[in-house]
């Protein structure tokens, strides 16, 4: 007995050694052409700067952002059932167009920004099957419209759908599939990619579906559960490692869907102070954080927190956020090899 204990703390040491210098120790070779983009939603455009408008025209004109993210919330898409509202997206993407800026959509349920599960207030006492096949027939009308539009780069279908987090009645991977199933089906010109968290994760259950991966990079957050501001211990070679990993079993490519470059604060970021927000976010954590995600060797990277740089320049006078974005996508634009 004491035998095969000792036996099974030894394998259970190796294996830990194994996890861990699989994890933590080496470095990633930096990607030798990096694509840059930005995450935006209207709603926390709207938020912070009631012209949500005017803030999207300046990432496309100021910033020349050539790569979006946008989140198309579905309370917004759908305000009324079977009653569609475009007009907002529709500019969205035409706006992209004729700047020559590509879009990767985030459509479904769960999409970017808090509370995550954007569901209309029709819907809310609906059951899960009937919440279903409202969610499917959104997400039909939506690719009819979008899946040929010149501004279009890829779908990604929900967002950390799989991750606990947000106020969303459940996770469910076998309806995830049937979303991911019926996006391919009515695009088949189109990549779907599917997130996850790129901290507490190790990434498998979204790469079993759709074509791509994105996960999230975040450095320093707040813990509700710890009640602290924390450091995320990851090095950048643990998220080389972990995308290696998807490629060798799923044959696909793992991209930075949210790359933090805002405050993580307590409660609500418009009632914080710049003192609360310093605590995760400031303009040398945003140069660390970039730097950070150069050193994971992966070449696609949306940062988060756009609308937030532009609130700061034109209502509180603070341009240094705005300006070093500026400086990044001018370089990135003119080197592409950046």
């Amino acid at each position: 007995m004491f035998r095969r204990r000792r036996l099974f703390f030894i394998i259970l040491s190796v294996l830990f050694s194994a996890v861990f210098a699989f994890l933590f120790i080496g470095e990633a070779k930096e990607a030798e052409n990096i694509t840059w983009g930005v995450n935006f939603s209207q709603k926390q455009a709207t938020y912070l700067n009631p012209d949500w408008k005017e803030t999207y025209g300046a990432l496309l004109e100021d910033l020349n952002v050539k790569n979006l993210k946008i989140a198309a919330h579905w309370d917004i898409l759908e305000p009324k059932n079977q009653e569609f509202f475009f007009k907002d997206l529709d500019w969205q993407l035409n706006e992209a167009e004729r700047v020559g800026a590509k879009i990767l959509l985030a459509i479904g349920m769960k999409t970017p920004r808090w509370p995550e599960c954007h569901i209309p207030e029709w819907a809310n006492t609906f059951t899960k099957e009937e919440l279903r096949e409202e969610i499917l027939e959104m997400l039909e009308t939506v690719v009819l419209r979008y899946k040929d539009h010149e501004a279009l780069f890829a779908w990604q279908v929900e967002n950390e759908p799989l991750f606990p987090f947000g106020k969303c009645p459940w996770r469910d991977f076998s309806f995830l599939q049937n979303e991911v199933n019926l996006v391919q089906s009515l695009d088949s010109e189109h990549e779907v990619f599917v997130s996850d968290s790129g901290e507490l994760s190790l990434w498998m259950n979204a790469a079993r579906l759709g074509d791509k991966v994105a996960v999230t990079l975040y450095k320093r957050i707040w813990s509700k559960e710890l009640h602290t501001f924390l450091t995320t211990p990851f090095p950048p070679i643990s998220y080389q490692r972990k995308a290696w990993l998807i490629e060798k079993l799923f044959g696909k490519e793992v991209i930075v869907g949210e790359l933090q470059a805002e405050p993580w604060v307590k409660e609500e970021l418009e009632n914080s102070t710049f003192k609360e927000q310093e605590k995760t976010m400031s303009l040398t954590q945003l140069q660390k954080n970039i730097a950070f995600a150069k050193n994971t060797g992966l070449d696609t990277f949306y940062l988060w927190g756009a609308e937030w740089w532009y609130q700061m320049k034109k209502i509180h006078g603070r341009e240094e956020f705005w300006q070093e974005a500026k400086k990044l996508f001018k370089t990135a634009n003119e080197n592409p090899n950046f």
